[in-house]
């Protein structure tokens, strides 16, 4: 069994984990997201599947270019080669696990 504390994932100057499953001998990644009003990455796009689990916050996602909001406890998927981006639009900081279902992330930035 391997253990990993989350926030040895987090960049010194970001809001997300991400756990690259390569690394760390699995077959899925993932991204934990917390943040702060207004943040998440702008419009992208991956050659599979990205799945969005919301635990807490309100976030906007934009995904083919059409918006919808989804509170905790929503899943959402985006499907694959579909741009898309999300923001925390709520008053307190989000949490979101995002899951790619590879071993190493591909991320397309418009």
């Amino acid at each position: 069994m391997i253990i990993i504390d989350i926030n040895n994932l987090k960049p010194p100057d970001g809001e997300a984990a991400q756990f690259q499953g390569f690394e760390h001998e699995a077959k899925v990644s993932f991204f934990v997201v917390q943040g702060p009003h207004g943040t998440g990455p702008d419009r992208h796009r991956h050659p599979y599947e990205e799945t969005f689990v919301v635990l807490e916050g309100e976030i906007e996602f934009i995904v083919a270019g059409e918006t919808h909001m989804l509170g905790g406890g929503n899943i959402a998927v985006a499907p694959a080669n579909t741009w898309h981006e999300f923001k925390n639009r709520s008053d307190k900081q989000s949490l979101m696990v995002n899951i790619h279902p590879v071993e190493k992330m591909i991320t397309e930035w418009a």
